[in-house]
């Protein structure tokens, strides 16, 4: 069965519009994983503008499932990770100035670089997943890292399945499948939403997980927070 990660920085970017404490995030982060996720991720940025470092820290006691730790292994991230331990740390290459993640790793070119970070956090007993395009070269070169897990990043299959376009499935399918072969777990995120998670569910071998945020959140403005966790369950189910 495909894990359904809950990204919860929307609840933090909220919050830290108007300061204070409302909506508090670790009662969602609680609520959440009551209803039926299997975990929660935060993508905490170096600016803090949603998930601030300390938010990090005082979920570790408090997720009782699966806890991802999404970012760019700068410094103050890794030690952030480091002493927090988190089920899982998946690493995303960011600009300090990103909106959102918008590219993954050329694996290729960071090859060196990846396999320092990868083993340093396998050696502290964190499972590792790499953010990647669906490119099987650069697949196959984040084999070589020593990476558990690739997450693929699903913005291209999202936008091009909203025009209809349902061949856009088939580059993540194949890249699935070739990780999958190569001993790596398949992850998925971005863009993912009650509109495409079925298609994509039934269309992707071995997919372990998906963290879903933006879209989860704002369908629950109209429908519930509650309601939408367990929509995306049985769309999962059902994939």
């Amino acid at each position: 069965m495909t894990k359904l990660s809950v990204n919860i920085n929307k609840i933090a970017t909220l919050r830290n519009s108007r300061g204070g404490d409302t909506p508090n995030l670790l009662k969602v982060a609680a609520d959440i994983e009551s209803f039926g996720a299997e975990g929660i991720t935060i993508h905490p940025r170096p600016d803090e503008r949603h998930i601030r470092y300390q938010d990090a820290y005082d979920l570790k006691d408090l997720v009782s499932t699966e806890y991802n730790i999404e970012g760019n292994p700068i410094d103050s991230f890794k030690e952030m990770v480091l002493k927090i331990k988190p089920t899982q740390v998946t690493l995303v290459p960011d600009g300090d100035d990103n909106i959102t993640s918008d590219a993954g790793w050329d694996t290729i070119k960071n090859q060196e670089y990846l396999k320092k970070i990868v083993a340093e956090f396998k050696a502290a007993g964190i499972r590792t997943s790499i953010f990647i395009d669906p490119n099987l070269e650069m697949i196959k070169a984040a084999a070589t890292t020593g990476t558990d897990r690739i997450e693929l990043y699903t913005e291209e299959f999202a936008v091009e399945y909203a025009k209809g376009n349902t061949d856009a499935i088939k580059p993540y399918a194949e890249a699935a499948q070739l990780a999958y072969e190569l001993g790596m777990g398949v992850n998925a995120g971005h863009d993912l939403s009650l509109d495409n998670i079925q298609f994509f569910g039934e269309n992707i071998p071995h997919l372990a997980e998906v963290s879903i945020g933006h879209a989860l959140i704002s369908e629950s403005l109209y429908l519930g927070l509650e309601n939408v966790v367990n929509m995306y369950l049985y769309k999962l189910k059902k994939a």
